[in-house]
């Protein structure tokens, strides 16, 4: 699938599914470094975008991947999450709540459109543009296992691990 990353993925026909290839990246983490999705090459990886560093869902999310790394790990998965927060937000937010995978930066969210996970979204009833939140698994060979659009902040993660 192919996906222009300037325009908003607004529309089902732009999301990523399984058997797609994960588009690449490359990103700023929380601790200044660049990190791609090649240097995950051979290893299974779960990438999942969200709003807003320090916010109630993104941060109970995020403990949530957190609190379940080790299982994650033992299915032989790495996590990484990406939002459109700068690294310094970044980096406050995985001190403030140790978090122990890399978080990246998207300011541009060209790597969220390129995933479908920027576009149209209905929240409380009202249409807006804005990032969704949206869980990957990749296998090793780098081709989208699972796509999961507009997931919900809490019980998502959980239910990963279980169906692992």
């Amino acid at each position: 699938m192919t996906n222009n990353p300037t325009t908003p993925a607004s529309d089902a026909s732009r999301r990523l599914s399984p058997g797609d290839k994960a588009p690449d990246f490359e990103l700023t983490s929380s601790d200044g470094s660049r990190v791609a999705l090649s240097d995950y090459a051979g290893q299974k990886v779960i990438v999942y975008f969200y709003p807003r560093a320090n916010t109630p869902g993104c941060t109970k999310e995020a403990c949530d991947f957190r609190d379940n790394l080790t299982p994650l790990n033992s299915a032989g998965y790495a996590v990484v999450g990406i939002s459109p927060d700068k690294p310094e937000e970044l980096a406050q937010f995985r001190a403030d709540h140790e978090l122990n995978f890399p978080l990246l930066s998207d300011p541009e969210k060209k790597v969220m459109t390129a995933y479908g996970a920027y576009g149209e979204k209905n929240t409380y009833g009202k249409v807006t543009v804005g990032v969704i939140r949206s869980t990957f698994l990749i296998d090793a060979a780098g081709t989208i296992e699972k796509a999961q659009y507009n997931v919900k902040a809490t019980g998502h993660v959980g239910r990963i691990v279980r169906d692992l």
